[in-house]
């Protein structure tokens, strides 16, 4: 990515109408005049600017009214046509949307146009009579006040196609657990039942939560994180998980994820504390009264499934125990790909050969590592070269240790579930 996405500012109003303007005769023409999109922008309406070493190169603007967003206009300066700037605009306004409670979000097109493609894409849906986009977001009202209570919100659109590497994982869950959620009439054709329910098992850092909260985006669906911690803070936990559970079953729609799940389910034995296995217990019941819902999906997520109760992993409650491991050479060469933005003097195979047992979550330490000694270098290279990433490499250590990946593979024989 060789861009910066920020909001709107008022000494950006030059530039911006400038491209605006300049760019109505490339296909990026719109419904709404320049001096309605002048208004909006004088207007404070929602607005994103994507520049690149200074230069604004791309800008996103809305105007809302009451519960609904129109896209107004996205721009492109010609040079970066192509390149995925269109659809990180988007992405950038609709978070914003989002946050401001906006229900939904149109785009009217003057014409079919290569645009209404990466509209499609991108969730919207082309109404009949005019090239009507629209995206359909969470109700504003009760439902998105209990949303709220519960510290749940709609993730931003496009975080699927945003996991890097991983491929195989990301295969098998497309066609598990994303597809029949997605398309139940399908499902119903083939007497496939959609999931309601899945473990994620693997060492720390290997993107459990990402996979999470990329379905969740995927599917359009509200994402609500139960912290074990948190709910431990009421005092009794137990009872939190139930509250939790009975406010979570008003919501139409949501995934909701439970991150180190053994801290709530561990395994039980003659020595397990009285409070701990009263809370196991909950969850066990809490279970298969959520799995009686329509539009619903518990995602569990847990760094030692040996540590589980066994009663707790059975499959009338989980539909998959799906295995979340370190990346291999290909999703190495991926992940090393996003993070130097595609540059050809970057040398992919020497960092791949160097991260070897390195988790996404290390490699992204890493690129960090290595772009802020490009930063302070500040030569007239564009971002880090490969020896700033071998360097960033050899001052980190892999979260995983062979011992750590031995054990792993014995409990995907032990109890993996695809």
């Amino acid at each position: 990515m060789n861009w910066l996405i920020h909001d709107y500012r008022e000494d950006d109003l030059a530039s911006v109408v400038h491209l605006i303007d300049t760019t109505a005769d490339l296909g990026q023409e719109s419904v709404f005049s320049l001096a309605e999109c002048i208004s909006a922008l004088t207007s404070r309406q929602p607005a994103v600017v994507a520049v690149h070493r200074g230069e604004p190169i791309g800008t996103a603007l809305a105007h809302v009214s009451g519960g609904r967003a129109w896209v107004m206009r996205i721009a492109i300066a010609p040079a970066w046509r192509g390149r995925g700037l269109a659809s990180a605009l988007l992405m950038e306004l609709e978070r914003r949307l989002v946050e401001a409670r906006v229900h939904r979000i149109a785009y009217v097109l003057a014409e079919e146009e290569m645009l209404g493609e990466g509209l499609r894409k991108a969730g919207y849906t082309r109404r009949p009579a005019v090239a009507y986009f629209e995206k359909t977001e969470p109700a504003t009202g009760t439902t998105a006040n209990l949303l709220e209570e519960l510290g749940g919100r709609l993730l931003s659109g496009g975080l699927w196609d945003r996991v890097a590497g991983m491929e195989s994982e990301k295969n098998l869950i497309e066609r598990r657990i994303v597809l029949p959620l997605a398309e139940p009439e399908r499902a119903a054709r083939h007497d496939v039942i959609p999931p309601r329910a899945i473990t994620l098992f693997g060492p720390p850092g290997t993107g459990k939560t990402t996979f999470a909260r990329a379905i969740a985006s995927r599917l359009g669906w509200p994402f609500v994180e139960l912290l074990p911690s948190r709910l431990a803070d009421e005092g009794n936990l137990a009872a939190a998980l139930r509250s939790a559970f009975a406010r979570i079953s008003e919501l139409e729609r949501v995934l909701v994820f439970i991150d180190e799940v053994e801290e709530i389910a561990p395994v039980r034995s003659a020595g397990t504390d009285s409070a701990m296995y009263g809370v196991t217990n909950e969850l066990l019941k809490l279970i298969p009264g959520f799995r009686e819902r329509d539009e619903r999906l518990l995602v569990c997520a847990t760094n030692s499934i040996r540590s589980l109760d066994p009663a707790f992993l059975r499959p009338g409650r989980f539909d998959y125990l799906i295995p979340i491991g370190t990346p291999d050479a290909t999703a190495r060469a991926a992940i090393w790909s996003r993070y130097s933005a595609g540059r050809n003097t970057v040398d992919l195979d020497a960092l791949v050969e160097a991260s070897e047992l390195f988790t996404p979550a290390d490699i992204e330490h890493a690129a960090r590592i290595a772009s802020q000694a490009a930063f302070e270098r500040d030569s007239a290279d564009a971002g880090a070269h490969t020896g700033d990433y071998l360097s960033a490499l050899r001052q980190c250590r892999p979260t995983v240790t062979p011992a750590a990946i031995a054990e792993f593979n014995a409990d995907i024989t032990t109890h993996a579930r695809l």
